[in-house]
């Protein structure tokens, strides 16, 4: 049997390979334990997927185990965003919810996510004791199912609409007003995940003139990654251009990550985002609260919240991290670089689909491109310029470790002014420079993030780092 972690953002695994009708039954069995021994059995779990092969059908195997232990199960109607379901263990007061979903990974995979009762990515220390039941049911043979047939009749599956409170919920969190007052024009790519219709029909409703593409289900994404970065983005930046849109938004495969194209079919980058949301937050709607963000994402950021007088929290990577800031409360916005980010008044999970909105409703209120926006952005707080390099690690990585345990008095021709260790190896650099080297924790490679005041210092970043590795591959 596939040995079963969870990673950063829940447990993923090739279909028919590790990702099995009888590993997932193994999970649901963990978490059914879990959900007992924290004595909240009485209430209701929730089981949503999203349009990956096979997701109904792990759904409904997920479903057999929980009813099969005595606890009621909400199985969501059709395939929804991870966002909605998270809403929904707030609006129905579940226990947690169960998320069949490999979100922007491969179509070949699938995966499973856990969502406890606050709604957001679960801790290190629930994934811990996640794990340990998993090890626990794997030796006892201890998996419980009934049919789904025999769940209904005693009472103990229902299933749900969830769609609408979960787009009631949108409309508190957005000015209708304002985007119904607009003159934008947008085209909106779902991926072929399971935001398909969200961010367009909403756009619809108020009455913005919008274009939906990708937006039928396909469990293998037209043989793409549903993932909305720079490179799986050419349809979206096609159609914008040929269609003279303003804006171009995109979500992932489970739409709790977002995608942005300006007018120019340029790729705005989530660092940017980020930076573009706080802009028009604190600006336009006045909130204050403390930006959160993680140790690989802009310090734009840190400029901001000391012109708007905010406390900066810097997390480890990963959204539970930011997450576990928001639950604290008092959070105006929390993000990532890889595109995960919610706000103030919302869930603390990332919503690809709140946050495609909010970026339209600026564009509306201001009244601008996207790209003024940030050229507005740049001319009061600076410009600056971001990449992360991704490097496969040799044999032996004493590269890496080296680096980690004994990094460099220069980077290129910077100094080192200060190490960080919240999350691998961070060096804040004369000029306001800063690199971070992080091993990934799933793969054999090291991921380097390098931030910058100018292009040109950027690039002798890359060089100094590129020079590095080239030396321990001779």
């Amino acid at each position: 049997m596939t040995t079963i972690r969870f990673g950063t953002d829940g447990w993923r695994d090739i279909i028919a390979d590790g990702f099995t009708v009888e590993n997932v039954r193994i999970v649901a069995q963990a978490i059914a334990s879990y959900t007992k021994e924290i004595g909240q059995q009485e209430q209701p779990v929730l089981v949503g997927h999203d349009t990956r092969f096979l997701g109904r059908r792990f759904a409904e195997e997920v479903a057999a185990v929980l009813t099969a232990n005595d606890i009621r199960t909400y199985l969501v109607n059709e395939a929804a965003p991870t966002p909605a379901v998270a809403f929904g263990v707030k609006h129905f007061a579940a226990s947690g919810a169960i998320m069949i979903t490999a979100s922007h990974n491969p179509p070949e995979y699938n995966g499973i996510k856990y969502i406890p009762e606050y709604a957001g990515p679960a801790t290190p220390a629930i994934t811990q004791r996640l794990e340990e039941w998993i090890t626990e049911t794997c030796q006892t043979k201890s998996v419980r199912t009934i049919s789904l047939a025999e769940a209904k009749a005693r009472k103990l599956l229902q299933v749900i609409v969830l769609r609408p409170h979960y787009e009631a919920h949108l409309r508190r969190m957005i000015n209708m007003d304002v985007l119904q007052n607009s003159s934008l024009s947008v085209v909106v790519d779902a991926m072929h995940g399971a935001g398909m219709g969200y961010v367009s029909g909403f756009l619809s409703e108020v009455g913005v003139k919008n274009v939906g593409i990708r937006e039928i289900p396909d469990a293998a994404f037209g043989g793409d990654l549903p993932e909305p970065n720079d490179q799986h983005l050419h349809l979206l930046k096609k159609e914008v251009v040929e269609r003279q849109a303003s804006l171009g938004l995109a979500n992932d495969g489970d739409a709790d990550r977002f995608g942005v194209v300006d007018r120019f079919g340029q790729y705005i980058t989530p660092n940017e985002a980020l930076v573009l949301l706080t802009y028009h937050l604190r600006k336009n709607r006045g909130l204050t609260g403390r930006i959160v963000r993680t140790v690989a994402t802009t310090h734009l950021l840190d400029r901001m919240a000391t012109h708007y007088g905010l406390e900066l929290v810097e997390t480890p990577v990963g959204f539970k991290y930011v997450g576990e800031e928001m639950r604290k409360g008092d959070v105006l916005i929390g993000g990532e670089e890889s595109g995960g980010a919610s706000i103030l008044g919302h869930i603390p999970e990332k919503d690809g689909v709140l946050i495609n909105l909010l970026l339209a409703e600026m564009c509306a209120y201001e009244n601008k491109e996207i790209d003024q926006i940030l050229r507005d952005i740049y001319e009061q707080f600076g410009e600056l310029f971001h990449t992360r390099i991704d490097m496969k690690l040799p044999e032996k990585d004493q590269w890496v470790q080296q680096m980690i345990a004994r990094p460099p008095a220069l980077i290129g021709p910077y100094q080192v002014l200060e190490i960080q260790r919240v999350d691998g190896v961070k060096l804040l650099l004369e000029e306001g420079h800063w690199v971070l080297i992080r091993p990934s924790g799933t793969e054999p490679l090291v991921r380097i993030y390098c931030e910058a005041t100018s292009a040109t210092a950027l690039q002798k970043l890359q060089d100094a780092i590129r020079e590095w590795f080239l030396e321990i591959n001779v």
